[in-house]
């Protein structure tokens, strides 16, 4: 048990290496809120994976620092001697915001582990000392372009590539990388935007070899999800959908999905990331960690957590060079088999370097205890 006495955020800002486009819009930049929570034994790092605007998840930016400076970091710093195992009740006074919580959440477990000298992958469970990776590659410009960014990603040895799909650009291009490349792990994610009404492109789709088809319909369209998936063949993969362990569960008992995207950022932090991962796992469905473009902070997360022994297929955690020139800690590499080391140090393992931290801050706040 321990106190916090202080919480500090940043909005920090740093350039992608090549813009990322989806059916929300397009990103040049990585703008985030990455929390610093002091304790009497430690501090600890966290980011939140909102966006700038409310594309993805209703939450953004401006908003979740709102959440985090006006009711949650409050909350944690009166909260008194606490654990981990405390912050649910902490915080439950606040409904909602899971992107904001897990800012908080990760921060302070981080910290927790650090104080105890234990890993986050230990304290997680984790199997795997080393994870593989995928990526996930943008709507591009022309077909030319895309098959030619694929060729990168899997010269560099990634282990599966994901397409970006909208409508209008999808089975032509779809079709062109699978020709390109018979043997690959394909899979496409549409980030919600189809209806059951384009069936006809599911259909197309179903007929080239793709390890899944990711979230094509409204996050909240459990039903309709569970539709598709009786008319097509490849394993629907629900991402948006998967708010929690509770909605994990739901979505597979319905039938909705054959595999889960988890994301610990989107479901309230790392802890309740382990639970949504227990119940698929308990279900012998498959799962895999998602990426929503993090930092070095975020990613030393990730790794951590798709070492568990659910997640057994390579997920999205790229090296820090697929999308930074200069991440803010040590960058992540890939090794030429396409797997990546999993943090072993204390906590996440990793710190933002002082000197780039400075260079990306765009805003800055403290809230100290009382």
């Amino acid at each position: 048990m321990t106190r916090v006495r202080a919480v500090e955020l940043r909005l920090v800002g740093l350039p992608l290496v090549r813009p990322f486009r989806t059916s929300f819009g397009v990103e040049t930049e990585k703008t985030c809120i990455l929390a610093r929570v002091e304790t009497d034994d430690a501090h600890g790092w966290g980011e939140c994976v909102a966006g700038v605007d409310p594309g993805f998840s209703e939450e953004f930016n401006a908003g979740a620092w709102l959440a985090i400076a006006g009711f949650l970091a409050p909350a944690l710093l009166s909260a008194g001697d606490i654990g981990s195992a405390d912050i649910d009740r902490v915080f439950s006074s606040v409904r909602g915001n899971p992107m904001a919580k897990a800012t908080l959440v990760n921060a302070f477990l981080d910290a927790e582990l650090r104080a105890a000298g234990r890993s986050l992958a230990e304290h997680l469970g984790a199997v795997q000392d080393r994870v593989a990776c995928g990526v996930s590659v943008g709507i591009a410009s022309s077909t030319e372009s895309l098959l030619e960014q694929v060729s990168g990603y899997l010269a560099e040895g990634y282990r599966r590539i994901k397409l970006k799909i909208e409508p209008g650009t999808d089975i032509e291009r779809v079709r062109a990388v699978r020709e390109a490349n018979p043997e690959i792990l394909l899979s496409v994610d549409a980030n919600a935007a189809y209806t059951l009404a384009d069936l006809d492109v599911f259909r197309a789709l179903d007929e080239l070899g793709l390890l899944m088809i990711e979230q094509p319909l409204h996050h909240e369209d459990l039903l309709d999800h569970a539709v598709l998936q009786e008319q097509i063949g490849t394993d629907l993969c629900l991402d948006e959908s998967i708010g929690s362990a509770a909605l994990a569960r739901a979505a597979i008992e319905l039938g909705a999905c054959r595999i889960v995207n988890i994301k610990q950022g989107r479901v309230g932090g790392l802890d309740e990331a382990k639970r949504v991962h227990d119940v698929a796992r308990a279900a012998d469905v498959p799962v895999w960690c998602g990426g929503m473009l993090e930092t070095g902070v975020g990613r030393a997360s990730n790794l951590a957590l798709a070492a568990l022994p659910g997640f057994t297929l390579p997920g999205d955690t790229s090296a820090s060079a697929r999308y930074f020139t200069d991440d803010l800690t040590a960058p992540f590499e890939m090794a030429p088999d396409g797997t990546m080391a999993v943090p072993t140090g204390p906590g996440i393992g990793v710190e933002p370097r002082p000197d780039r931290l400075a260079e990306c801050t765009i805003r800055l706040e403290r809230l100290d205890e009382e």
